[in-house]
């Protein structure tokens, strides 16, 4: 059995990996390709607003990942 706090910890880093380390790997896998994208796109946008905004879209979709984790390994 995974651990939950490990599975939110590994998940709020890199979201995707706790899914992945829970046994998720598919949702995983989703969860990490939408956080590369994020992160290409803070690193294409060169407007200030718009990437102050991306940043706490990023950090909501963190924190997500983290609790999906959680409540995955929990299960």
């Amino acid at each position: 059995m995974a651990n939950p706090i490990v599975a939110a910890v590994a998940s709020f880093i890199i979201p995707g990996i706790g899914q992945i380390y829970v046994g998720e790997t598919q949702k995983g896998i989703i969860f990490l390709v939408i956080a590369i994208i994020l992160f290409a796109l803070g690193y294409l946008i060169t407007d200030l607003a718009v990437a102050m905004v991306l940043s706490i879209i990023s950090l909501i979709y963190r924190l997500y990942a983290a609790y999906d984790a959680y409540q995955t390994a929990k299960y």
